[in-house]
């Protein structure tokens, strides 16, 4: 994410948060005492998102130290210290909840994943996110995605094709909707949604560079990936769960993509202590 994306990101969460001030800190906290603050585990996870922790904490006062005791990615266990922070009491608890937010969101999602890529081990498949992502927060829900070891689709409607079922519809069935696309954009590589096997031969003639297989059974996903055989990428889309995960992988596509991974991942359980 940009610079100027985030710290605006970390603005107005911030504003959401403090608006006119930590009344509670001001009333209680002296406002020269100072102290340590220690994030840690409670849970078993991946983290995701140290830098967006940092910054808030900044954001607030730039005074305060930040020390990463993890880096994204990393693997943590209950207990296990992720930062501390040193610096005015008042500044630690008034980013607490802000930096908090953001790096449970982005550890849940990257803790997801990597459950994810677990459950299709030694298949060969590469697990894709989508754009089902909070508004605002894609470019930091598919980092955290990456960090859990999964892959990033697209990022948006701009950056490449993937003709669904309303483009087919509009366009005049598969064949019209991917002559089209390549008539547009001649190098840009093409996706297209299938719902069944009239749909994927039709796809097949045109020869996309990618077939995603929408709400196929794992048995119908099975039978249309050997229909394809290799002659272009598969992917499987749609109902996909973390309960039938290893199944659609069974099927052997090239890549599944999940909705859940973003629009349902836990957040990861971390808190922030001061040592007084």
């Amino acid at each position: 994410m940009p610079d100027e994306h985030l710290s605006t990101l970390i603005r107005l969460a911030l504003e959401e948060d403090l608006a006119t001030g930590d009344m509670t800190s001001q009333a209680t906290v002296p406002p020269d005492r100072r102290c340590l603050a220690r994030i840690k585990a409670k849970a078993d996870g991946v983290i995701a998102g140290m830098r967006v922790a940092e910054a808030v904490f900044l954001a607030v006062d730039p005074a305060l130290d930040f020390e990463a005791a993890v880096t994204d990615g990393a693997r943590i266990a209950p207990g296990d210290h992720v930062a501390v922070i040193g610096g005015g009491a008042r500044s630690l608890l008034a980013a607490e909840r802000v930096a908090l937010n953001f790096l449970q969101r982005l550890s849940g999602i990257a803790t997801a994943t990597a459950r994810a890529v677990a459950l299709v081990e030694g298949t060969g498949v590469r697990l894709l996110d989508t754009r089902k992502t909070t508004p605002g927060m894609r470019e930091l829900e598919k980092y955290a995605v990456a960090c859990g070891g999964g892959v990033n689709h697209r990022h948006g409607l701009w950056d490449r094709y993937l003709i669904k079922e309303n483009h087919v519809a509009l366009a005049g069935g598969v064949a019209a909707a991917i002559r089209a696309a390549r008539a547009a954009h001649p190098d840009a590589p093409i996706e297209i949604e299938v719902r069944g096997v009239e749909e994927l031969d039709q796809a097949l003639a045109e020869a996309p560079e990618r077939i995603l297989l929408d709400n196929f059974t794992p048995a119908d996903a099975a039978a249309a990936v050997a229909r394809v055989a290799g002659r272009t990428e598969t992917e499987i889309s749609g109902g996909v769960t973390p309960d039938n995960l290893r199944a659609y992988a069974a099927a052997h596509p090239d890549f599944i993509s999940l909705g859940w991974l973003t629009h349902s991942a836990p957040v990861l359980d971390l808190s922030m202590t001061l040592v007084v």
